[in-house]
């Protein structure tokens, strides 16, 4: 029987494909940057399964010397379309309402570059709902190291701890929930693989109102019929 979960005082959210469907934006955004380089494309497989860390982390081992150059390609390619593909998935517009409305202080921690992700969260009118949006390079560090989850927190009045809940949909936020001493919870249909976490998320939900009736389970009463 799973333990019961600690009534959280702060929800760290991951960004991509935990509150926004972002997957076609950079599918298309890492095709135009391998045609650049006359690399092979990927397919929609391939790019759920390689993308995760960020550029800072990912881009030196990907494209050698020219991994800058290679940021650059990217960064004006995902400029172009990333508005234009910004969707929030069902639901997710209402759980962050609700919860700020509940009292529980929200940030996002995502491996996104910092500038495109609050450029998104206030095309979307989220903004207001976040103590922080903290993106890639605005931390020392990137996920999964902890550094992002210190700064989200900053200026909040809490501390890493098992009453900061961090949700996210990858392994990178599992991991950094994990070292940062907060509960991780993975938010994505397709259930854990074997052998993917180090450290297995406390709680698997596969979408908003999943997240919602969890939380119900601790006495935030976000309902699931809002998602």
């Amino acid at each position: 029987m799973l333990s019961s979960l600690p009534r959280p005082r702060a929800i760290l959210f991951d960004w991509d494909n935990t509150l926004v469907d972002s997957w076609l934006c950079i599918q298309h955004t890492y095709n135009a940057t391998f045609r650049h380089f006359g690399m092979p494309e990927w397919d929609m497989a391939q790019t759920k399964g390689q993308v995760a860390a960020s550029m800072r982390d990912s881009f030196p081992a990907m494209f050698g010397e020219r991994w800058q150059e290679a940021a650059r390609v990217f960064s004006a390619a995902f400029a172009a379309i990333h508005l234009d593909h910004l969707a929030p998935l069902p639901g997710a517009a209402r759980l962050v309402a609700g919860l700020a409305g509940a009292g529980v202080t929200l940030a996002v921690v995502s491996n996104k570059r910092g500038h495109f992700l609050r450029a998104e969260a206030e095309a979307l009118g989220w903004t207001a709902h976040f103590a922080r949006l903290v993106g890639a390079e605005d931390a020392p560090a990137d996920k999964p190291d902890p550094a992002a989850v210190a700064l989200a927190l900053d200026g909040t009045g809490l501390a890493p701890s098992p009453e900061v809940w961090f949700v996210g949909d990858a392994t990178v936020d599992i991991e950094c929930a994990v070292r940062a001493g907060c509960t991780p919870v993975l938010l994505r249909p397709e259930p854990p693989r074997p052998g993917e976490f180090v450290a297995p998320p406390a709680r698997v939900v596969p979408d908003c109102a999943g997240l919602a009736a969890l939380l119900a389970e601790v006495a935030i009463p976000i309902a699931p019929e809002w998602c």
